[in-house]
């Protein structure tokens, strides 16, 4: 038996730009480069975060180095990860003329061992390979963000600050009553007109005043549900003005139509648009994909199970549609997207409703972004008008 050894085959790769890779933190940022004629060696920088003007001092000499060695100019091609930092720095780049990519960092295959190394730099190095093949074409790479621009952004603020209202005054109202609970006091209401005078009458289980350290706390409670309820209402002053502006458009605006149908009000519509409709999608799979409603099937041999919805799209829509869902059963009963429920439901035994209703979110969804996109009315659907 006769050993025969191989050399190791090399792959080489004709570059035809310059792929930077920027791997952002609050305190440093690592760049992260690949330059033709440099013997596809990577090179790696660190910048101060925040400094654009060393970001573009950096690119520039890139530029004039691949330009030394190969006689020729070369674009530069920059990917990041979609994170804290949000779209400015994409913003900056492309608006410097600079390709720029942003990638969902989820969709990035990696290593399935229980303990794997994780460092900035082979982020860097992984960020490039990605880049370097979805730039190639190769299918199912990575899923690239698509930046809105700063005015869809900033419609957004609306809705979600609302949201974060919302959340903080049901924490102080659980708060209040959870102290009185504790006194025996269930009967509370701090939401109520009267609620500073029922405080002072309050009156403990063991019929005692109510204590003055938790009279004081409750008042101060008070205080901060008091000012949230004024900026809740500052808020929704301005989803009102918001809607009012698109109503007032002679074309009609997605929210204009969205209002149309019963059984949604301003503030579904304002999400409806500002989180997804506002978006343009080639097909259903992408509308649904967006919300994180796309099935995810697991196949494997003889193996095939369904393991629900990705969730891997915008939380805020994927939530509102399925509140969306089951109000449409009540207000859209004679629709034919009601009408499959009920009869999926009933085929079941009357089990599976919670399942059932995802997928008639789904539907659902496709079917209102078809309505915008192309005027499709949803079938058996009855309008406000009418």
């Amino acid at each position: 038996m006769f050993k025969t050894e191989r050399a190791a085959i090399a792959i080489h790769t004709n570059l035809g730009a310059i792929f930077v890779s920027l791997e952002l933190s609050r305190s440093t940022w690592l760049i992260t480069s690949l330059a033709p004629g440099n013997g596809e060696r990577m090179s790696k920088h660190s910048l101060k975060a925040g400094d654009v003007a060393g970001l573009f001092g950096l690119l520039s000499t890139l530029r004039k180095r691949c330009r030394a060695r190969t006689r020729n100019d070369y674009p530069i091609v920059t990917i990041q990860e979609a994170g804290l930092d949000g779209f400015w720095i994409h913003r900056v780049l492309e608006k410097e003329g600079i390709e720029s990519h942003v990638v969902d960092a989820a969709s990035i295959a990696t290593s399935r061992r229980h303990r794997r190394v994780k460092t900035d730099r082979i982020d860097g190095e992984a960020l490039h390979r990605v880049l370097m093949a979805y730039k190639r074409g190769v299918p199912r790479v990575c899923s690239m963000a698509r930046a809105p621009s700063p005015d869809e952004e900033d419609r957004r603020r609306i809705g979600r600050e609302c949201k974060a209202l919302t959340a903080e005054r049901v924490a102080h109202i659980n708060r209040i009553k959870g102290l009185l609970f504790s006194q025996g006091i269930t009967n509370y209401e701090p939401m109520s007109r009267d609620r500073r005078q029922q405080l002072e009458d309050l009156r403990t289980g063991d019929d005692r005043a109510l204590p003055a350290h938790m009279r004081a706390q409750i008042g101060r409670e008070l205080d901060r549900l008091e000012l949230l309820l004024e900026q809740i209402r500052t808020v929704e002053d301005e989803r009102e003005a918001l809607i009012a502006a698109q109503t007032a458009q002679a074309r009609p605006s997605p929210v204009t139509m969205l209002l149309e149908i019963k059984g949604i009000g301003t503030e579904f519509a304002n999400i409806l648009w500002t989180e997804g409709l506002f978006r343009h999608f080639d097909n259903r799979r992408q509308v649904a994909a967006y919300a994180g409603l796309a099935p995810t099937p697991w196949q494997s041999g003889a193996f095939d199970r369904e393991q629900g919805v990705s969730k891997a799209g915008n939380p805020r829509l994927r939530v509102t549609l399925i509140q969306l869902s089951w109000l449409w059963l009540r207000h859209q009963p004679n629709s034919a997207l009601s009408r499959w429920f009920n009869a999926r439901v009933h085929r079941n035994g009357g089990r599976m409703k919670k399942s059932t209703i995802v997928a008639l979110a789904r539907k659902l969804l496709v079917a209102i972004w078809k309505y915008i996109a192309s005027g499709v009315v949803i079938e058996g659907a009855t309008m406000k008008r009418a």
